[in-house]
């Protein structure tokens, strides 16, 4: 038996609770890792609070990322003992995820921890911090440097929005940080690296299809107004990775900024990433990422507390990452 958060639904409602679970009741999978950490991200609130249609099987145990070590495996990859990260592929959605001690998986969903993090660190990364990475790297590869100017991040004092902060910093951009939480998350931005903090009003309300040229790249996770006000005010040949939509699915732009000044649109998926992309993020999360930057962003819960978060999550009240500790 282990202790896991199982989302339930049936005549009676919607509901997750904190259960002892059995062994033969966990999906099958070439893996099974005995989890030390998970964490909580947006689609996770949306999970334990029934808010939106992402759990699609039932009963679940929700959580989209684990860190912990490998049990039992028949994948030629994996030996017992083996540290190994889970970030997406549905997991938490359609099969077992995180949010519980135990874990059976396929193993090639898993990726082998970096040695310079620990499971705990793993998860203050989390699917958030991996995304971020793959942001930084859209925009590496379509050729975005420091010399050419100021990068933005959307939604910086979230998940994703710190990793990216802290990470582009520490890799000598300019980071401009944009923020609801202005006069209280001010101090906390700078110390992660940014130069310049905006309040998010200054990107949300509509403006011009093609504004004054100002940001060589950014990394945004709200979407709707103010992902089109940043294609308009992107410099020539400007980049932004595109990675969420916590504003607003829809997309108020025109193409002026495409055809007029060649600036590309990047979506970045981190649930169905290729394997060997997860590789090289993970890679250069280990190299470019600072751990003592984690300790900052990161605030640690129980799996009962981890209930009690989700709510907050969803409302925006979350700084940072939330690591989950299933062992207490």
């Amino acid at each position: 038996m282990f202790r896991g958060i199982l989302v339930e639904k049936d005549e009676s409602g919607y509901r997750a609770a904190v259960k002892d679970l059995d062994e033969a009741q966990l999906p099958e999978g070439d893996v099974s890792v005995q989890v030390a950490y998970s964490t909580l991200n947006y689609k996770d609130g949306l999970a334990i609070t029934g808010k939106g249609p992402v759990v699609r099987k039932f009963p679940m145990v929700p959580g989209i990322d684990l860190a912990g070590v490998v049990e039992s495996s028949s994948h030629p990859d994996y030996r017992v003992g083996d540290r190994v990260v889970l970030n997406g592929w549905g997991v938490g959605e359609g099969h077992w995820g995180g949010l519980a001690q135990k874990a059976r998986l396929k193993g090639d969903w898993l990726v082998p921890l970096p040695a310079a993090f620990t499971l705990r660190q793993a998860m203050a990364i989390g699917t958030a911090g991996y995304t971020a990475m793959l942001c930084v790297l859209a925009l590496e590869r379509h050729g975005v440097t420091p010399d050419q100017g100021e990068v933005l991040v959307t939604g910086a004092a979230g998940g994703v929005g710190s990793v990216a902060v802290a990470v582009l910093a520490r890799l000598g951009y300019t980071v401009v940080a944009a923020t609801g939480r202005l006069p209280e998350e001010r101090d906390y931005l700078l110390r992660l690296g940014a130069t310049t903090v905006l309040d998010r009003s200054e990107l949300a309300a509509p403006g011009k299809p093609l504004a004054k040229e100002r940001w060589a790249g950014a990394v945004d996770v709200v979407g709707s107004q103010t992902l089109a006000n940043i294609c308009a005010s992107l410099r020539y040949r400007g980049v932004v990775a595109a990675c969420g939509l916590a504003g607003g699915a829809d997309l108020p732009a025109t193409v002026l900024p495409f055809i007029l000044r060649n600036v590309l649109l990047a979506g970045i998926d981190s649930v169905m990433c290729p394997r060997a992309d997860r590789l090289v993020a993970w890679q250069r999360l280990g190299q470019d990422l600072e751990p003592t930057k984690l300790d900052t962003m990161t605030r640690e819960v129980g799996l009962a507390e981890a209930l009690l978060v989700g709510p907050d999550l969803l409302a925006g009240r979350v700084r940072g990452r939330v690591v989950v500790d299933v062992n207490r």
